[in-house]
């Protein structure tokens, strides 16, 4: 059986961009893997609004990072890229964090060069690094997974098209650097034309990972792919899109009451691909296991009991 991190480079090995959503949980993880996407990517922004309620500006915490990647692993088959925000510290904490992730089942993460407290790469005030801590960082990452796993992607992420006292140049400057120390994949946050897209791909000696998202123009995975661009992510979208709805259907609760439920879950009972929703969440996979370990008459709890049967 493959790992999931060899699963992931035979991906990246196919002649178009890999496109990766994101999810923010094993639910949504495990929604885009039944609707076919062969990876999934865990988005930071989502980690911390799902999990902490708070914003994307360097509230969660490494442990927290990990606890949420290991959980959404588990849930899916497909290989998981997740957000490793600034590494958590420098080089020796990012070996620390490589080992962490790694040992999650994670198949490969993206580090980013912005200082501690880090935010959202699409929010402005983000401040560098300077590249000298960036780069002994990538190094110490790439030591630390050749160790456990010299499968599990590393991405090197520059924030430096955006960020106080950056450019284009710096960015540029900074993604190779990255790749000399051992990056498999450049992550350039927050381009802000094709123009700047091209010139990433033309100028960087490594696979080109595009962010459809914040500032970043909206590019078909075509014309990506004809640009050169070999990763494609689309974080926030699930969650955006879930919350949405979530504020939509309470609000209904709000001002009709306790039947709107019913009505809702008639129509999506009946209509929706995962209207089984017990079977969806894994009930009917609960009772085969049961079948194949427990005893006749510990299975016997079927019988005559109410409720959803597998």
């Amino acid at each position: 059986m493959k790992k999931k991190s060899e699963m992931l480079r035979e991906q990246l090995k196919e002649n178009k961009p890999l496109f990766i959503p994101g999810a923010f949980n094993g639910m949504s993880a495990r929604i885009l893997e039944k609707v076919g996407f062969d990876a999934v990517y865990m988005t930071g922004y989502g980690t911390s609004l799902n999990l902490l309620g708070m914003p994307d500006a360097g509230y969660a915490t490494m442990t927290e990072m990990v606890m949420n990647a290991k959980y959404m692993n588990n849930s899916i088959s497909a290989p998981l890229i997740s957000d490793a925000d600034t590494g958590y510290g420098n080089a020796l904490n990012v070996r620390r964090t490589i080992t962490e992730f790694i040992q999650a089942g994670v198949a490969g993460v993206h580090i980013e060069d912005q200082i501690m407290p880090k935010r959202c790469g699409h929010v402005a005030g983000r401040q560098l690094v300077p590249i000298e801590e960036a780069v002994s960082k990538y190094k110490a990452a790439n030591d630390a997974r050749n160790e456990l796993d010299p499968d599990f992607l590393l991405i090197a992420r520059t924030d430096a098209r955006g960020a106080y006292n950056g450019g284009i140049d710096e960015a540029i400057r900074r993604g190779n650097a990255y790749a000399e120390a051992g990056a498999d994949v450049i992550f350039i946050e927050g381009p802000t034309s094709e123009d700047e897209v091209k010139t990433f791909c033309k100028k960087i000696d490594k696979p080109i990972l595009y962010n459809s998202a914040g500032v970043s123009p909206r590019i078909s995975l075509q014309r990506l792919g004809e640009i050169g661009v070999s990763m494609v992510i689309l974080p926030g979208a699930t969650m955006r899109v879930a919350a949405e709805a979530m504020f939509d259907f309470a609000t209904k609760l709000k001002q009709e009451g306790v039947l709107v439920e019913k009505e809702w879950k008639e129509g999506f009972e009946s209509n929706h691909p995962i209207g089984d929703f017990h079977d969806f969440a894994g009930f009917s996979e609960v009772k085969k296991l049961e079948e194949q370990y427990l005893t006749e008459s510990e299975l016997d709890k079927y019988k005559n009991s109410i409720g959803f049967q597998p």
